[in-house]
C-alpha cells in the first residue's frame, strides 16, 4: 500500500479513527467503567435528540453551509406545547404527538418561506426564530414547569423492548436482533458489490472489503451485547435507528437528496441546470423543524417534563456533531453516517469527562477545541485539494 493510499484511507476513516481513540482513552481513565452497559445505555439516551437534530441540520449545511440557530427554541416550544395538551388537558399523547408534528411543521414552512423565497438569510431568519419560539415556549408554560408526562407517552420514548424470551441475566431478544442486524448488513453488501461488478463499477479490493465488513459486525455485535448484559434495546434508539435509516436514504438515493449537494456545491449552476434552488431550501428548513419536534418528545419523555429552560443550546451541539462529522463549512459535503459518527464522538466526550468528574466549565472549553479542531482540519484539507 503507497503512501497515498495511506493518507486516503487516513482522511476518509479520521473521525472514525478518533472516536476509537477517544473511547480507548476514557476507557482508560475511568478503568472500564466508560463501557459499562449502563454507561452504553446512558450515552444513547443522553444524546438521543442530538442524533435526530444533527441528522436534520445536516440537510441545512448541505446547502452552502448554513444552519438554523432556532431549534432548540423549537424544541422548547414544541414541547411545551406537547406537555399543555397531554397534561393540563389530558389529551390523548398520540393526538396530541400529531399536533406537535403539525406544529413543527408550520414553523419549518414559516421559516423556510423567508429563507428561500424571500432569500433572506438563514442565520438572520434561524436568529429570529430562536428568539421568538423561546419566548412563546415561556408564554404558553406561564414560566412554570409541566410534569410528570402521561405513562402512555413515556412508554413510547424512555422504556426498553420486552425480552420475548425471558432471558436471565442477558436480554435474549437484543443478542437476536443484533445478529439479524449484521447479517442483513453482510448481506446486503456482498449483494451491493456484486451488483456493481456486473454493471462494471469500480470495487473496493476483496480483501479490504471483507475485512471491513467484518469490522462492521463485530461492532454491531459488542454492541448488541453491552445493550443486552443491561435492560436490552432502548425504545428512544428504535426511534434513532428510523430517522437515521430514512435520511440516510434520501440523501444518497433520492432526487432531493442529489439537489441539497448541487445547491451547496454550487448553487448558480444548479439554476442554470433547471433545478429549482427554492424549493430546496424550503425543504431543508421545513424539514428540520419537523425534526425538532421529533427531538421535543424525545426531550419531554427524558425530563418527564416540559419547563421554559428545555432545548438550550440543543443547536450548538447540532452544529457541532455535523461539523465533527465531516460536513463541510461551505456546504455540498457530508453524510449522515459521519453525523452520527461526530455526535457519537461529541457524547463519549461529554461522558467521559463526567465520569471523571471534570469540571463543566472545561468540559466546554474540550468541546469547542474539538469542534475547531473539526473545521480547521476541513478548510486546510480543502486548500491543499485545491
Amino acid at each position: 500500500m503507497n503512501k497515498a493510499n495511506i493518507s486516503a484511507i487516513l482522511k476518509k476513516y479520521t473521525m472514525v479513527i478518533a472516536l476509537v481513540l477517544v473511547t480507548a482513552f476514557f476507557t482508560w481513565q475511568t478503568k472500564g467503567s466508560m463501557l459499562a452497559p449502563q454507561n452504553i445505555t446512558n450515552l444513547i439516551a443522553q444524546n438521543a435528540y442530538v442524533f435526530v437534530l444533527a441528522t436534520g441540520m445536516l440537510l441545512c449545511i448541505l446547502t452552502g453551509g448554513n444552519i438554523d440557530l432556532s431549534v432548540g427554541s423549537v424544541v422548547c416550544l414544541v414541547g411545551a406545547i406537547g406537555g399543555k395538551l397531554m397534561v393540563d388537558n389530558a389529551m390523548n399523547p398520540f393526538l396530541a404527538m400529531l399536533i406537535m408534528l403539525l406544529v413543527g411543521l408550520i414553523i419549518g414552512v414559516w421559516q423556510g418561506f423567508w429563507i428561500a423565497y424571500v432569500r433572506i438569510p438563514p442565520f438572520i431568519v434561524t436568529l429570529a426564530g430562536m428568539l421568538m419560539f423561546r419566548g412563546l415556549s415561556n408564554i404558553v408554560l406561564e414560566g412554570r414547569t409541566i410534569a410528570p408526562m402521561p405513562d402512555s407517552f413515556l412508554q413510547l420514548f424512555n422504556y426498553y423492548v420486552v425480552d420475548f424470551f425471558g432471558g436471565k441475566g442477558i436480554n435474549i431478544t437484543c443478542m437476536a436482533a443484533g445478529v439479524l442486524i449484521a447479517a442483513a448488513f453482510i448481506i446486503s453488501s456482498v449483494l451491493g458489490r456484486q451488483s456493481r461488478i456486473k454493471k462494471g463499477y469500480s470495487v473496493k479490493a476483496a480483501g479490504g472489503f471483507f475485512a471491513n465488513l467484518i469490522i462492521i459486525a463485530v461492532v454491531i455485535l459488542a454492541f448488541a451485547y453491552k445493550l443486552a448484559k443491561y435492560k436490552g434495546i432502548p425504545n428512544v434508539l428504535i426511534w434513532i435507528v428510523v430517522v437515521v435509516l430514512i435520511y440516510a436514504y434520501i440523501t444518497s438515493r433520492t432526487t432531493i437528496g442529489r439537489h441539497l449537494y448541487a445547491v451547496g456545491g454550487n448553487e448558480k449552476a444548479t439554476q442554470l441546470s433547471g433545478i429549482n434552488t427554492n424549493r430546496v431550501y424550503f425543504f431543508a428548513y421545513t424539514n428540520m423543524a419537523v425534526l425538532a419536534a421529533v427531538a421535543a418528545m424525545i426531550t419531554i419523555t427524558r425530563l418527564n417534563s416540559a419547563n421554559p429552560t428545555a432545548g438550550t443550546n440543543y443547536e450548538m451541539d447540532a452544529i457541532g456533531s455535523c461539523f465533527i462529522g465531516g460536513a463541510s463549512a461551505y456546504g455540498g459535503t457530508g453524510t449522515v453516517p459521519g453525523v452520527i459518527i461526530g455526535a457519537t464522538l461529541m457524547g463519549v466526550i461529554n461522558l467521559g469527562m463526567s465520569l471523571m468528574g471534570v469540571d463543566a466549565n472545561w468540559q466546554k472549553v474540550v468541546k469547542g477545541g474539538v469542534l475547531l479542531a473539526a473545521v480547521i482540519f476541513d478548510v486546510v484539507s480543502k486548500k491543499k485539494s485545491n
